[in-house]
Formats: structure tokens, sequence, C-alpha cells
């Protein structure tokens, strides 16, 4: 059960680093787009910085899942070859946890942010876009990364300790 879950929750990370890669198409066809009219043109685009600078937030979240799941994070791998199975799985819970407890704080601020940019109704200064349109993406990202750390929590708790290779 807890691997169909894993599966699942991988494959959702997949679609929503597509969806940030698609962002950042869109954001560098509008940049180039921005910079071909400011300079080729000489009629500068006021548009472009605004509709750039929002599409950031969902863009820098979408693939945090998908990098947990590549395991594309920082690590200091030295430390962990010279460990033993046993430590190594208690460091790497110990890992995710943390990712877990950060994941729950920024969740629950990027949703509350959904919210609150929701129920005032307000857009942005120029474009007169809903921020709520932009925070929802990152506020699912954030929630999707926290569930799927806690799924490797999980699956790192409630698996054997591996038995120490004799080299």
């Amino acid at each position: 059960m807890l691997a169909a879950i894993q599966r699942g929750t991988e494959r959702l990370a997949v679609w929503l680093a597509a969806l940030g890669a698609l962002i950042i198409l869109v954001q560098t066809v509008w940049i180039s787009y921005g910079v071909f009219v400011r300079y080729v043109l000489g009629r500068p685009d006021g548009t472009v910085t605004e509709a750039t600078a929002m599409l950031l937030f969902p863009a820098a979240f979408l693939g945090l899942a998908f990098a947990l799941r590549e395991n594309a994070y920082p690590k200091v791998s030295f430390l962990l070859d010279a460990l033993g199975p046993r430590a190594r799985r208690a460091l790497e819970a110990l890992n995710l946890l943390l990712m877990v407890v950060v994941g729950v704080f920024f969740s629950i601020a990027s949703v509350e942010a959904t919210f609150r940019a929701f129920e005032s109704g307000s857009a942005s200064e120029i474009l007169l876009w809903p921020r709520y349109l932009f925070w929802a993406p990152g506020a699912l990202a954030l929630l999707v990364f926290t569930f799927y750390a806690a799924v490797r929590l999980a699956s790192v708790m409630s698996s054997p300790v591996e038995a120490p290779s004799k080299t």
C-alpha cells in the first residue's frame, strides 16, 4: 500500500515539475519578447517584469517533490558512506523528518496566503491578474512535497535495515 502511494505521488511530482518547466518556458519567451520590443522596436512592454516576477513563485516550488524523487538535494556522501546501515538509515530518516517539518511550515504559509489572496480579491498591480492564481500552484507543490517527504519517511522507517556488506 505504501509503495503504491509513493508511486502515485512520484507521478504527481513529475507532472508538477513539467508544469514548472512549462512556466519557465513561458517566462523565457515572454522575456525574450520584452527584450525584442524594448531594444528593436524601442517601445518597452510594461507587463514583462511583473508577469515574470509573479511566475517565479510557482516555478520555484513545482520541482521540489521531483528533486526529492530524483535524490537531487545536496548531500555529504562521504559521511553517509562512512556510516553503518543503521546509522545511515537514522540519518536519512532525520533528513526526511526535517524536510517534513519545514514542508509543513511552508505549506501552511502558502495555503494561508492563497486563501487570503482569494478572499481579498487582490490582483497584480499592472496585469490585474488575481494573486491567488500565483499562490495556488506553489501551495499545491508544497503540499505534495510535504506529503511525499512524509511517505518517504514512512517507507524508510518501515523498511528493514540492510545487512552490512562483506567486501
